[in-house]
């Protein structure tokens, strides 16, 4: 697979592509990343990117023709005669939230080009004639979009074949079958007078795999109670385990329920003091 980033800070990059996880990703071709400097495509000689927004306002705004001009070279496309050869996402707090369902649809495609905004964002007249889609990390703003560019490449290259060591680490994360992770423990199997659940040093690996998964229940239902239908509803899940979900999900309500004011008064001041 391979990305196309579009940035003013290329250098940004540096430290996120050359460790760990992704740099040997990038050693072994699994994925390909290629850093435009969208400077490169000014016509001036103190190469300029950014103006005085129309209307007046705080921050500068990047120049539509620089963009435009990275975008289509790089992709073989003309601004409303041919197609870019690649979907254009532009990382922005007004787009899609990126969440697991929107990795796995972007780690289905063969390449994707990243646009990184920065100032106040990028000329409108850019994304309306160039950009396919815009994605967002979330409700916030940040200085720039490589942070979240870098945030999307780590998060869809780990779906991508080849690059994790072990090809059935992604699928057991977090958001895989929309719930939450199970805990993990290693050696030593004592720590500080904590022990390793005795059914993981069990040998059982059916007992094991139920355990995994009553656990990533309970702890969705502790901390996102909100993914537990999303994930019923998603088909991620088999026969057995939407009944045990359902199940836990059910005790949870009746237990909620016969909880005296009291009770949930101090869960609440338990939770706060965590």
């Amino acid at each position: 697979m391979r990305f196309d980033v579009f940035t003013l800070f290329p250098a940004y990059f540096d430290g996120p592509l050359s460790t760990s996880i992704l740099a040997r990703a990038i050693e072994k071709g699994a994925i390909e990343v290629g850093l435009h400097d969208i400077r490169n495509w000014t016509t001036d000689k103190h190469r300029v990117t950014d103006d005085y927004p129309f209307g007046g306002g705080a921050g500068m705004v990047m120049k539509a023709e620089p963009v435009a001009s990275a975008l289509e070279d790089v992709l073989n496309f003309k601004v409303g005669v041919s197609r870019p050869s690649c979907p254009i996402v532009y990382l922005s707090p007004q787009g899609r939230t990126l969440n697991q369902s929107l990795v796995n649809e972007l780690a289905a495609l063969p390449q994707i080009a990243l646009l990184c905004g920065h100032y106040e964002g990028v000329d409108e007249r850019v994304i309306e004639s160039c950009v396919t889609d815009e994605i967002s990390l979330g409700d916030f703003v940040l200085t720039g979009g490589e942070g979240a560019a870098a945030i999307l490449i780590e998060a869809v290259a780990r779906w991508v074949p080849e690059v994790l060591g072990n090809q059935d680490s992604a699928p057991g994360d977090s958001f895989a079958n929309g719930l939450l992770e199970t805990p993990h423990y290693t050696r030593p199997a004592q720590w500080r007078g904590q022990d390793v659940p005795e059914v993981l040093m069990s040998g059982h690996h059916a007992k094991i795999e139920e355990w995994r998964f009553r656990q990533g229940v309970q702890r969705t239902l502790d901390r996102r109670p909100d993914l537990i239908e999303k994930a019923l509803q998603s088909g991620a899940l088999t026969p057995s385990q939407a009944r045990t979900c359902q199940e836990m999900q059910a005790e949870r309500r009746e237990a909620e329920a016969s909880e005296s004011p009291q009770d949930a008064e101090q869960s609440v001041k338990g939770v706060i003091r965590i």
